[in-house]
C-alpha cells in the first residue's frame, strides 16, 4: 500500500519568510506559491534530490493550518505524505482495518493534481498521514 515518501509538510506562519530560509540560507530550489482553496492553504514546495518539503501557510482563520499554528506559533512539522499506487484500494483496506480517514473519506485533489487522503493522527502514533496516488 505504501510507496516512497512524497513530501514532509511544515506549517509556517509566513510563507515568504520560510521559503527564503530554504532558498537563501540552505540553497534549495523552491517553487512558486500555489493556493489550494479547497484545503485552506497556500503551499510552496522545496525540491530536494530524494523528496520534497511542502511549506504550508493558512489562507484564513478557518484553515486547519491556522489552528495548528495557534498551538505552534513558530510552525512545525504538520504531516508526512506517502505515495500509493491505488488510493481507492488503500482507503478500502484502511477502513477495513479500522483506520479513520479525515473529512468525508473521499479523495480530494492535492497540490500535485492527484487524489489525496488524510488519515487520523490518533491511529498512526500521533502523526497526520497523507496518502497521494501516483
Amino acid at each position: 500500500m505504501l510507496g516512497r515518501v512524497n513530501h514532509i509538510a511544515i506549517a509556517v506562519p509566513i510563507l515568504d519568510e520560510a521559503a527564503a530560509i530554504y532558498r537563501d540560507t540552505l540553497g534549495a530550489k523552491v517553487s512558486e506559491p500555489q493556493t489550494l482553496a479547497e484545503h485552506g492553504v497556500t503551499v510552496i514546495f522545496v525540491e530536494l534530490p530524494n523528496t520534497k518539503i511542502e511549506l504550508l501557510e493558512p489562507l484564513d482563520e478557518a484553515s486547519p493550518i491556522a489552528a495548528f499554528l495557534e498551538r505552534n506559533p513558530s510552525g512545525g512539522i504538520h504531516h508526512i505524505c506517502y505515495e500509493t499506487p491505488d488510493i481507492a484500494s488503500a482507503a478500502e483496506k484502511l477502513r477495513a482495518s479500522g483506520a479513520r480517514i479525515l473529512g468525508d473519506g473521499k479523495p480530494k485533489i492535492g497540490a500535485h493534481g492527484k487524489p489525496v487522503l488524510f488519515l487520523h493522527p490518533k491511529d498512526f502514533n500521533g502523526t497526520l498521514i497523507e496518502l497521494e496516488e501516483v
